[in-house]
């Protein structure tokens, strides 16, 4: 465990070295709590004297140190910001004098590594770009420092941003907070990594097919692919000038919406942005409406939902969330429209793009260490993960016709959806953002439905559908037509308002004092059913809320004795065994997976033990009063 003081003494230290000698963050100088904040509970903090934009900023940075660096290691960041508490005290300093800017005024930020930015190295996860500065920040990073936020870091991706696990040579296998063994999605993983686990507000996302929103779901998230050309690319290493969009991700509807009204809006160096102007601006934080679900007609688009058994987990899991939709004023039907899979199979551009795209990004900067994936590839400077893919595009041939060929069977895939929203007269469709689950890492994501939104340029909100019986986050789409997104993100809104659906990632709970949370102590009575109390025991337990790690002592005459989960009116089944009948032992250690770590305190699990005077149940908890600290 990082204590306090070891915390503290590393102060200095953290933002001053290359992530990978970092070991730990800046301690506010006084205490302040930043678990789950929005951004709006953060600014009434700073408005009325109980926080400065720099204690904010060092409680996330120790954070960081607790939980990216160390506990789970999440391993979200390649490198973090040595100027970030000058920054946050500079706006500190102008709040005292002028007030602040608005409601992103010293609120701590991070950004994808594919971003440019003009004080730390922009790498897009590989080791080829290892250093390289552009100089310059990218257009939504200028938008975001002149909005007051305070950049943290840089976040990790899935290599120039070229899958959806998030592994890269430059920053290595980022981990899912919800489950350190799964992927947290790509290619943003490490900025949903990053906010998911409260190591900043709100981060930078990009979305080629699913970069935004495959995160947004596997981490409790919300984010929202935008109509293409509403937010500008400039800055950003491209994967598909076609198909790349900016944009942002955050824990909560409002300020996904405070973000975005900083993000959208025309920029004259992107010439995609231009239509912008000829649609009225969006408004994203005045157009949230709770009520905005009622009266709204949505599509279910069968086609997007899974029918193999591996699937059967998440339909489950987002036709609840339509049930709820639903409830809530909406009008539901299912939509299929025929053909469009096929048109969708073979709509994507980014393998006949990106050798070209990145070519000549680079050419634009003398300093670039490479100027072409062959060159990436001849110095062997990528995971190995990433090898297949990049000499598969690096083989790619963009001929004129081949290009053309995709390009009408985009136009076609697109005119085949409005038609469809036209006909059934809906809004919106709703689908999986995945067709299953989040994969453990090192293993293949299946059944994505990225191509849909990236294809015909429509906006698709990405939002919370429900976790997995073993904890594991699930999100759900709704796609509308283009220029709909404020409307999309007011109905992910009012679905928020009625379900509530974020919860807190476990394997980074709330700091205690600045310094990750000590072992608690409790303990758990042992009564006989019978009348005659001689049974009567004690079992101790001592658990640390970091590592899962509970440790047990048990009756010494303890015959059997096992952890189950409670059901209504039943014995539940056993989650885990504690005295091995082949070398019995009293005492012993076992560590609770993340989604049961929360469970110990709402009386979801129970204790049984068999003794020779019988066999006694108790509900196991942390009482309201344990003693915290090691025995």
């Amino acid at each position: 465990m990082i204590g306090a003081a070891t915390l503290a003494a590393a102060l200095a230290l953290v933002i001053a070295l290359p992530l990978h000698a970092q070991r730990a963050a800046p301690a506010a100088p006084r205490s302040i709590d930043v678990y789950e904040k929005s951004m709006a509970e953060l600014q009434a903090e700073m408005d009325d004297g109980r926080a400065t934009a720099r204690e904010i900023a060092a409680a996330h940075l120790a954070r960081i140190a607790a939980y990216d660096l160390a506990g789970p290691a999440l391993n979200a960041f390649i490198t973090l910001n040595p100027r970030a508490l000058d920054d946050a005290d500079a706006l500190d300093r102008e709040r005292r004098e002028r007030g602040p800017r608005g409601p992103l005024h010293g609120i701590p930020i991070v950004v994808k590594d594919n971003y440019e930015t003009a004080d730390l190295p922009t790498t897009g996860g590989t080791v080829a770009l290892a250093g390289f500065r552009t100089g310059r920040d990218a257009f939504l990073v200028k938008r975001l420092r002149e909005a007051g936020a305070v950049i943290l870091g840089k976040t990790n991706l899935h290599e120039l941003a070229a899958g959806i696990i998030t592994i890269s040579s430059m920053g290595g296998q980022t981990r899912n907070p919800y489950d350190p063994a799964r992927t947290p999605g790509g290619s943003s993983g490490g900025t949903a990594a990053a906010v998911a686990a409260g190591f900043a507000v709100g981060g930078l996302a990009s979305d080629t097919c699913g970069s935004i929103r495959i995160p947004a779901a596997n981490n409790n998230l919300v984010g929202l692919r935008g109509t293409l050309g509403s937010s500008s690319r400039t800055g950003i290493i491209p994967l598909s000038h076609t198909q790349d969009i900016g944009g942002p991700l955050a824990r909560s509807v409002a300020d996904l919406a405070l973000l975005l009204d900083v993000t959208t809006g025309a920029d004259p160096d992107d010439p995609s942005t231009r239509a912008v102007g000829d649609h009225p601006p969006f408004r994203f934080h005045a157009s949230l409406d709770r009520a905005a679900l009622k009266g709204a007609r949505l599509g279910v688009l069968t086609n997007y939902f899974g029918t193999a058994v591996e699937d059967e987990e998440v339909n489950l899991i987002v036709r609840a969330a339509i049930e709820t939709m639903k409830a809530q004023g909406a009008e539901v039907v299912n939509i299929t429209i025929p053909g469009l899979d096929d048109l969708l199979a073979q709509s994507s551009l980014i393998t006949l793009e990106f050798k070209t795209d990145l070519a000549n990004y680079l050419a634009n900067f003398p300093n670039a260490p490479v100027r072409t994936l062959q060159e990436i590839l001849d110095r062997g400077a990528y995971h190995a993960a990433l090898e297949a893919t990049f000499k598969a595009r690096n083989a790619a041939v963009p001929e004129a016709e081949e290009i053309r060929k995709v390009e009408v069977r985009r136009a076609s895939a697109t005119a085949l959806v409005r038609a469809a929203m036209d006909e059934h007269r809906v809004e919106g469709l709703i689908y999986p953002t995945l067709r299953r689950r989040p994969v453990v890492v090192e293993e293949p994501q299946r059944g994505t439905t990225c191509q849909l939104s990236a294809t015909t340029g429509f906006p698709a909100m990405a939002m919370p559908a429900g976790f997995t019986t073993d904890g594991v986050p699930i999100g759900l789409e709704i796609l509308g037509p283009a220029w709909s997104d404020a409307r999309l993100v007011s109905l992910a809104y009012a679905y928020e308002q009625a379900v509530r659906p974020r919860r807190p990632a476990p394997t980074t709970p709330a700091l205690v004092n600045g310094a990750v949370p000590p072992p608690v102590t409790f303990t758990v009575a042992l009564r006989p059913a019978a009348a005659d109390a001689r049974g009567a025991a004690t079992a101790r337990f001592e658990f640390d809320p970091v590592s899962g790690r509970l440790a047990f002592e048990l009756p010494a005459d303890a015959i059997a004795a096992s952890i189950h989960r409670a059901e209504p009116g039943i014995d539940g089944p056993v989650l885990h065994r504690l005295i091995n009948p082949a070398a019995p032992k009293s005492a012993g250690t076992i560590t609770l997976p993340p989604y049961q770590r929360p469970l110990l305190n709402d009386g979801t699990l129970y204790l049984s033990v068999q003794r020779p005077s019988g066999r006694t149940t108790a509900p196991l908890r942390i009482a309201a009063t344990p003693t915290q600290g090691r025995r």
